[in-house]
């Protein structure tokens, strides 16, 4: 092993809506100090309490995917598990989420406010 994930970066026009987004999706602390990271404009972080750590950092000529298009491919996206499908979808459409794809019973693919896809799987 040559280190430890430390941290999975997003790139996005805002750093601030989508750390805020994400918080709200999975919980966590936005922007908690950490001496991995200084804190300044254009850069946001969210610590989930599975330690696992979301930065978000601002790109001025950001070019979102447009999943599934291969030509603007999403370049990785995130699942996660959720207990109740149809609740999840609900909250995430209330904090801003945009439905890519709900055909699925087992999961639907949706849109960040930077359109990055992720995922709501059924847990069990």
């Amino acid at each position: 092993m040559i280190g430890s994930l430390q941290c999975v970066v997003l790139d996005c026009p805002d750093d601030v809506e989508l750390s805020t987004f994400y918080q709200a999706l999975a919980g966590g602390t936005r922007n908690r100090p950490d001496r991995r990271w200084s804190l300044e404009l254009g850069w946001s972080t969210l610590h989930l309490d599975g330690g696992l750590v979301l930065c978000f950092q601002r790109v001025a000529d950001y070019v979102p995917p447009a999943w599934p298009d291969p030509a603007r491919p999403q370049q990785f996206h995130l699942d996660f598990g959720v207990p109740n499908l149809k609740e999840a979808h609900e909250r995430a459409l209330s904090v801003g989420a945009t439905v890519l794809d709900a055909t699925n019973k087992g999961w639907h693919v949706y849109a960040d406010p930077a359109n990055h896809p992720f995922c709501l799987v059924k847990e069990g």
